[in-house]
């Protein structure tokens, strides 16, 4: 049989006690309510239309209003600046912590010394150590420049450094990504490197044939397979090698160094026929030297990248540094993308990017976030992600740009024509020249109307010497100090956040009431001797004006009477 539901009928008794205990509670609360009074709001009484002076009492509240709001908006954006600190400290914390749980660390101070080694790894100084090992290890330097921006991608302190460094140690240019620059401007910028160091035109094959490969061909039926597994110029460029290490009677080893995103390890893998070295659009992927064996009688050395000297200007930093795109401040990159364009033709880019014309950096970002619908809640265009996009595409093989060569040869302090010889003594310059011609026939090239012009900011400066690196902000010392400062640090910030709020809100409070009280005391005074006493009106305005001048540090106008 089924169990029927208890059944929620009350008897009449228990029914008429509750209605009774109702009526009691509401007569009590209205009886409070008595006793206390009713404190309606103050209507606010206006600035009376008769009044004198109402023009300029209006004038001053909308000015005293922006202020504060401006006030306001400064705070806050300083306590979310500080919000922001306080949530990246965290989190580096948190990742310390996941790492030391993952490798099963038993001791606290054996855990801070391996963290703070593995950040070493990514630290500029390190970068620096490892540059230095490939320079030294080498026989021949091989320095990568982006056929785009060959002189921006020249280092002075690199060449120098291996031009004195005496021996038979020798520096090669090479000319990558010759494919996104008009053949003739690519052949402007061979005859004018050529006459201070040999220079190879290579385009490096940006597909190897691995499992990458096969992935890319499955997802895309249309992949154009000569452009992007084809690489031109290096048989030049192990020729030239081979010749040199036949001369010298010995295997040798090349260093391939150069700025960030110039195509270093991609250069390695073309030579190799394999994907070898790590290749990615991240800036300094490469962490450490790297020795990939290309035959018996050469070694190729892969190195981190140059680290750009931060004296230097803005685009050379926004192209050149090694930042981590994702993790650096929304200033530095729109300071970035602001100096790409203002060394560009403003034409070009809003043809090249399809968009209408722009009046300053910041419309440009908006225009392109909407044209590539990158929006953040409510439609906000996401300007932050849309600069950082394009600083990736700048940098990488995406968008095709030219600068002109110098209209006359200068050379550097440091190179004469007796070194420039010596740099040329082991190649043949004859085979090297036709070899490169060669290499310029067989490519595609884009049109110079397509290709943005570019106005180069010159030789960008490296650091070499580990000494000279200054580390901004090191995360080892973040990460070592003690827990207990952290969380008192953490106490104080909370509280004297909370305190601001409150002092804050108080303050507004007080003008408020003060400003209202005040007002309408003197607009009651002043108007009413004005409609109604015409002969004491002169008096009664003088005493008004006068209160209303002596309270002048109380009259706080942060609300618009109208």
């Amino acid at each position: 049989a089924e169990l029927k539901k208890a059944s929620k009928r009350l008897t009449c008794h228990k029914r008429y006690k509750i209605q009774k205990k109702i009526r009691e509670h509401h007569r009590k609360v209205r009886k409070e309510a008595k006793k206390r009074g009713r404190k309606k709001p103050k209507k606010d009484p206006g600035v009376p239309s008769a009044a004198p002076f109402k023009e300029e009492l209006l004038r001053e509240a909308e000015q005293r209003k922006q202020r504060l709001e401006e006030l306001k908006q400064k705070q806050k954006l300083n306590r979310q600046k500080e919000h922001e600190k306080k949530r990246k400290l965290e989190a580096k914390k948190n990742a310390a912590k996941i790492k030391e749980k993952a490798e099963g660390k038993e001791s606290s101070g054996k855990s801070k010394a391996k963290t703070s080694k593995l950040l070493d790894k990514n630290s500029k100084k390190s970068f620096c150590r490892e540059l230095k090992k490939v320079i030294e290890a080498s026989d021949v330097v091989l320095e990568v420049l982006d056929a785009r921006d060959p002189m921006g991608c020249r280092c002075p302190q690199l060449e120098q450094a291996v031009t004195c460094s005496g021996g038979d140690k020798k520096l090669l240019l090479v000319l990558n990504k010759i494919d996104l620059v008009p053949k003739e401007n690519l052949e402007k910028w061979l005859n004018y490197l050529k006459k201070e160091f040999p220079t190879v035109a290579f385009k490096s094959a940006t597909l190897m044939k691995d499992r990458t490969m096969e992935q890319v061909t499955k997802r895309r039926a249309r992949v154009d397979l000569s452009r992007t597994t084809e690489c031109f110029g290096s048989k030049c460029l192990l020729k030239l090698l081979q010749e040199h290490g036949k001369t010298q009677n010995k295997a040798i080893q090349v260093g391939v160094v150069g700025f960030p995103n110039v195509g270093k390890s991609s250069i390695i893998n073309s030579l190799k026929g394999v994907r070898a070295c790590n290749v990615g659009l991240a800036r300094g992927v490469t962490k450490s030297m790297q020795i990939v064996h290309i035959d018996k009688q050469t070694k190729m050395l892969d190195s981190p990248s140059i680290i750009a000297d931060p004296s230097n200007n803005a685009l050379a930093l926004a192209l050149r540094s090694i930042i981590d795109i994702e993790e650096s401040g929304v200033a530095e990159v729109l300071e970035g993308v602001d100096a790409i364009l203002n060394h560009c033709s403003k034409q070009q880019v809003v043809m090249h990017y399809n968009i209408p014309d722009f009046r300053n950096t910041e419309e440009f970002l908006t225009l392109l976030a909407q044209k590539r619908g990158m929006l953040k809640k409510g439609g906000v265009p996401d300007v932050e992600n849309v600069a950082k996009l394009l600083l990736c595409d700048w940098t990488g093989a995406k968008i095709s740009y030219h600068s002109q060569p110098p209209g006359s040869q200068r050379l550097p302090p440091y190179l004469t024509e007796d070194k420039i010889a010596e740099m040329q003594e082991c190649f043949n310059l004859k085979n090297l020249e036709e070899e490169n011609n060669n290499t310029v026939q067989a490519l595609k090239y884009p049109s110079p109307a397509s290709s943005i012009i570019f106005q180069s900011a010159g030789m960008a400066n490296g650091t070499i010497e580990e000494n000279k690196v200054i580390e901004v902000a090191s995360e080892c010392e973040n990460l070592e100090t003690s827990k207990e400062e952290e969380e008192e640090e953490e106490e104080d910030f909370t509280e004297s956040d909370d305190d601001q709020d409150d002092v804050e809100e108080e303050k507004d409070v007080k003008e408020v009431n003060q400003v209202s009280s005040t007002l309408a005391l003197a607009l009651v005074s002043v108007t009413h001797d004005f409609l109604f006493s015409e002969s004491k009106h002169s008096n009664s305005l003088s005493f008004s004006l006068d209160k209303t001048a002596d309270e002048d540090d109380a009259y706080d106008f942060n609300t618009d009477y109208v």
